[in-house]
């Protein structure tokens, strides 16, 4: 039997640094082993804005997740986000040496890696390359991989994602002075829908909405490829700030009942309905009514669910979406949220959970914890995958090395017969010839 493979997940958000410790079992079978959190004090809006405070969150949620599941933790998967993000489509080709021979995974590896070489602005680099849908020799193979086929020439479209360097500079300094090393990147959006999304809802059409503390990020899927991806610089934060604001309040105090109390729909409260604050240094205490807390934070909701339609309406995509919306991130536990995204968007909307068979703890099946989830879920998918291309790579040059041999071994000369004089006999032959056809003797009875 194999043994288990370990997949590190690391979250690190405007609000909250969360690790997550994933094992695949023998049987395949993947299940959360333990994981650990810390208060996120360096970074803003989804990026680094002091890198000793992040990596001493890091190393705490570390420390947490490693006692939890007993494991060491020397390598993690990590996810980007912030409004640096932008995403465009290309297409590639490659033109195949041997028409009649199968398509491999180096050639569509090949095809994949070319497009890290198109041109990007100054300060900026690609993140990731995501295949969307293939074709041979003009023939669309869906999102269906070529693997096998045969063809004269591959074609494939491709999302790329592309973000400040700086900005993935300050997260892999952050993770190595930390003690660890960074196994892959991942999208945030992307490994929130790994998390919280099924198959059928991708083929069908969904766009995930992950409501973080400093930013919604999102990610369009039709026909089970991603068609669009967008990050809208707002989250949970700036509601916390606009109720500090307009109640002349503390933020921890504005913080705490926006939770407790808050409503993304004012109409379903009732004006009798307060709750008092303490005032700083004995000044007397504040009143505030539910309806009016819940009329700030629906003000900047319905801003963000704008900005969300309109991203989605970017790719032509709301009348395909049979399956509308999902919601996650810490930002969609606030109370009436679906409602309300549904009356601004006018599209179904669902909330989205991480699957409750791997995030059997209670906590960590909430949405705040889907991207750190699937930051687990997408990293043993790379790594299968990694695997498999070795495997069949390594298979191939097995093959091609025994070919070689085979054909190497056939070229060599015979021991050359003494010549035989014209109208002369020779019994040996003559015996020889007669066992090969009978098979009554061996050549080496007859020698």
């Amino acid at each position: 039997m194999s043994e288990p493979v370990y997949i590190v997940g690391l979250d690190i958000g405007t609000t909250k640094i969360a690790c997550i410790v994933g094992e695949k079992d023998s049987n395949g079978k993947i299940k959360i082993l333990g994981y650990g959190k810390a208060e996120s004090t360096g970074v803003k809006r989804g990026m680094v804005i002091n890198i000793e405070d992040t990596v001493n969150a890091i190393k705490l949620a570390v420390a947490q997740a490693s006692e939890q599941s007993k494991i060491e933790i020397k390598s993690v998967n990590v996810g980007i986000a912030g409004h640096h993000i932008k995403s465009l489509q290309n297409r590639g080709m490659l033109i195949r040496e041997d028409a009649n021979a199968v398509i491999t995974d180096e050639e569509l590896h090949q095809l994949r890696n070319n497009m890290y070489r198109i041109g990007t602005s100054p300060g900026e680099e690609i993140i990731n390359v995501i295949p969307q849908e293939y074709f041979v020799d003009g023939e669309t193979t869906g999102n269906k991989t070529p693997r096998g086929m045969v063809g004269n020439k591959i074609e494939a479209n491709f999302h790329i994602i592309i973000g400040q360097s700086a900005a993935v500079r300050n997260i892999l300094t952050c993770i190595n002075l930390a003690g660890l090393e960074m196994d892959y990147m991942f999208l945030e959006p992307i490994a929130s829908a790994s998390a919280v999304l099924c198959e059928d809802e991708k083929e069908a059409g969904v766009a995930i909405v992950d409501i973080g503390g400093g930013t919604t990020d999102i990610a369009v899927f039709y026909d089970s490829i991603i068609c669009h991806t967008a990050v809208i610089p707002f989250g949970g934060n700036i509601i916390t700030d606009d109720i500090r604001q307009g109640c002349s309040i503390l933020k921890k105090q504005a913080e705490e009942i926006k939770v407790r109390f808050g409503s993304a729909v004012a109409m379903e409260n009732s004006e009798d309905e307060v709750v008092s604050i303490p005032g700083i240094h004995g000044r007397p205490a504040k009143e505030i009514s539910f309806k009016n807390l819940s009329y700030i934070i629906q003000a900047r909701l319905e801003e963000i669910f704008d900005l969300v339609k309109f991203e989605i309406e970017k790719v032509n995509s709301v009348h395909k979406l049979a399956t509308g919306i999902v919601l996650t991130g810490g930002g969609s536990m606030m109370k009436h949220i679906a409602q309300l995204a549904e009356f601004k968007t006018g599209m179904e909307v669902r909330l989205g959970n991480p699957n409750e068979s791997l995030a059997k703890d209670e906590e960590l099946s909430c949405p705040m914890y889907s991207t750190g989830i699937g930051l687990v879920l997408e990293g043993f998918a790379k790594y299968e995958s990694d695997i498999n291309r070795v495997a069949i790579q390594n298979k191939e040059i097995k093959k091609e090395t025994a070919t070689q041999a085979q054909e190497e071994q056939s070229e060599k000369e015979l021991p050359e017969k003494p010549a035989k004089k014209k109208g002369s006999f020779n019994i040996i032959d003559i015996i020889t010839n007669f066992s090969n056809k009978t098979g009554f003797f061996k050549q080496d009875e007859i020698e």
